[in-house]
């Protein structure tokens, strides 16, 4: 007799594992679905979903040319863009992080530009190890 609910138990016991099991593999490929889905689609509250032409036109500079643009005018526009929009003064928060997220697209273009920069200079010059001790 106590085999039989020893057995019973354990058969149990596996099928909510099993159901619980195959559940969140359901769940987790569609999430997976999901993501995918919204990546292709551009969505999301990723900075990387701004274009250049709109950070631009947020933050009022004329467009980058092959990474020139003025850092010193981007910040001050910056700076002068997000105080006035504070909420604490009336402002909007949307509108401070539409800003940052037009800030942080134009510094990340730029500085994408100045690593290539560098990349065509070295590639230029031929390879020159740098040493880690003066002496060599």
């Amino acid at each position: 007799m106590a085999h039989r609910i020893i057995t019973q138990v354990v058969f149990t016991g596996v099928r909510i594992i099993g159901r619980a099991v195959s559940e969140s593999y359901r769940q987790a490929a569609a999430s997976q679905k999901y993501a995918a889905a919204g990546q292709q689609a551009g969505g999301g509250f990723s900075s990387s979903t701004i274009t250049m032409d709109e950070a631009c036109q947020i933050l009022n500079v004329g467009p980058s040319k092959m990474g020139q643009i003025d850092e010193a005018f981007v910040t001050e526009r910056f700076k002068r863009l997000f105080d006035l929009n504070d909420p604490k003064k009336g402002g909007s928060f949307y509108l401070q992080s539409k800003i940052l997220r037009a800030r942080e697209r134009i510094e990340r273009e730029v500085q994408g530009f100045k690593q290539m920069a560098e990349r065509e200079q070295e590639l230029s010059e031929g390879f020159k190890p740098k040493w880690t001790k003066e002496g060599k």
